[in-house]
C-alpha cells in the first residue's frame, strides 16, 4: 500500500476562489479562518511544503469588529529608516482610514515568513465594500465556522 503524495502539476488550476463576509465578525477569528484556507490547511491535499490553498476574496472589510482592548490598545508600529523616525498609528486611525490593510497585515501575520507565505498572501483580496471585480472566477459564499464559546 503506498501513500499519495500530491505533485505540483496543475495546482492553480484547482484552486477555488472564495467569497467572505466579514460584516459582523472579529478580526482576529476571521484572520485565522482565512489564513488556513490560504494555506490548504483545510485540503485533504495539503502538503507542508506546497501551495494547495484556495484564492480567498474578503468583502466588507469596513463591517469588522475589535474585541476587547484592542480598538484602544492595538498600535501598527514601523521605521522609516532615518534617524527618529519611528512611527506609529492606532488601530482604529488605520481602520477608519484604510480597513483592508488592517485586515491583510492580520492575515499575512498568521502565514509562514518565507516565498510559500508570500505566494499565499497574493491568493487574498480584501475589499472595504461589498462589490469586488471577481465575478468572472464565480466565487463559491463560504460562512466562517462560529465560534464555540461566542457569547
Amino acid at each position: 500500500m503506498s501513500t499519495y503524495f500530491p505533485s505540483g502539476a496543475g495546482l492553480a488550476q484547482n484552486r477555488k476562489w472564495l467569497v467572505v463576509d466579514a460584516a459582523g465578525k472579529t478580526v482576529g477569528h476571521l484572520a485565522s479562518e482565512v489564513a488556513q484556507i490560504l494555506t490548504g490547511k483545510r485540503n485533504p491535499k495539503w502538503t507542508p511544503f506546497m501551495d494547495v490553498g484556495d484564492h480567498v476574496i474578503v468583502v466588507n472589510a469596513r463591517q469588522a469588529v475589535f474585541t476587547g482592548s484592542k480598538a484602544t490598545g492595538k498600535v501598527y508600529r514601523w521605521h522609516t529608516l532615518y534617524p527618529g523616525g519611528i512611527r506609529e498609528k492606532s488601530v482604529t486611525e488605520m481602520f477608519a482610514k484604510n480597513p483592508e490593510r488592517v485586515i491583510e497585515l492580520a492575515v499575512k501575520g498568521m502565514l509562514p515568513k518565507n516565498k510559500l507565505g508570500k505566494a499565499m498572501a497574493k491568493k487574498l483580496k480584501v475589499y472595504a465594500s461589498a462589490d469586488h471585480p471577481h465575478t468572472a472566477q464565480r466565487p463559491q459564499p463560504f460562512e466562517l465556522p462560529s465560534r464555540k464559546n461566542a457569547k
